[in-house]
């Protein structure tokens, strides 16, 4: 069971609404800053950048507050202040908006957006340093600098979820797969840590690629270009060896030509490879503007 922390306000985060606006974020941002995150139930990046912001917001101490409006609930104030996409977040400070973003974006980007929003009073951890030099590892392929950097972190940390993703990440590319399992399986379950549902959702393709290589699939599909059974088998096998823009591509094609083939199968697995390469990644950016593009065409 979890337990509040009795230090901060329950009301630092709300579900608001149309009715509540002026009261819950135009007048209470005269106070103090806060935060409007414009979501819906069907947006996928919404599940990943809520749980990050409101974690954020708490990490805090009560610096900001965050305001959740559910733009299918509520559309008057989306539409005033021409929220196009979702997730839109605005901050208000005394009445106004005076910045925001849109799409998901990585925790260090939402820590500097509240830090700035709060002149730096929004909280820091000691571990940060050590994480960025891990991720710069990982992306400079350094293997060892990037086991080594959060390794460090889990000496202090025993529970950072950052960490913990970073080194199952470690293992994953060195194809370790059995020891990204039992590295990951030290997070929560239930986590709603970007790092390791990215993770997770890597180690659920691998897990499904079928038997045989790419090139009999590639030809099946070469073949007939409607066999929608064969381009999602080659979808899979791409995303398991971590083409995920051939994974996309073969998935998209399914989508435009019967979106509803397999109980939705392709869109389904679009979600889970745009939650692999990381939800700001340039494969899923590129791949959810195209899944809109064909959904709402």
């Amino acid at each position: 069971m979890t337990f509040a922390d009795p230090t901060l306000s329950d009301d630092l985060i709300k579900e608001g609404t149309d009715a509540s606006f002026m009261t819950d974020v135009v007048e209470a941002s005269r106070t103090q800053p806060v935060i409007v995150d414009f979501w819906a139930t069907w947006c996928g990046p919404c599940r990943t950048l809520g749980p990050a912001l409101e974690k954020a917001v708490r990490a805090a101490k009560g610096a900001v507050k965050m305001v959740k409006i559910d733009v299918d609930a509520n559309p008057a104030y989306a539409g005033q202040l021409r929220v196009q996409s979702i997730p839109t977040v605005y901050a208000f400070v005394n009445g106004q908006p005076v910045d925001g973003f849109q799409g998901a974006i990585p925790d260090s980007q939402i820590k500097a957006f509240i830090d700035k929003l709060t002149g730096g009073r929004g909280g820091s951890t000691e571990t940060a340093q050590l994480l960025e030099l891990g991720e710069e590892s990982l992306s400079l392929n350094d293997m060892g600098g990037a086991a080594q950097a959060f390794a460090h972190v889990l000496s202090i940390e025993p529970e950072n979820e950052k960490a913990i993703a970073g080194m199952a990440r470690v293992y994953l590319a060195g194809g370790d797969r059995e020891q990204a399992l039992q590295t990951i399986a030290m997070a929560p379950q239930e986590s709603k840590e970007p790092a390791v549902q990215s993770v997770r959702a890597q180690l659920a393709l691998s897990a499904n690629a079928p038997a045989g290589g790419s090139a009999e699939l590639e030809a099946k599909v070469a073949a007939d270009p409607n066999d929608c059974q064969a381009r999602f088998d080659l979808a899979e096998a791409q995303s398991a060896a971590g083409d995920f823009k051939g994974a996309v591509d073969n998935l998209l094609h399914i989508v435009r030509a019967d979106r509803e083939w397999n109980d939705q199968a392709a869109r389904k697995q679009l979600l889970t490879i745009f939650e692999a390469a990381g939800l700001t990644s340039d494969v899923s950016r590129d791949g959810r503007r195209r899944l809109s593009s064909i959904l709402f065409s």
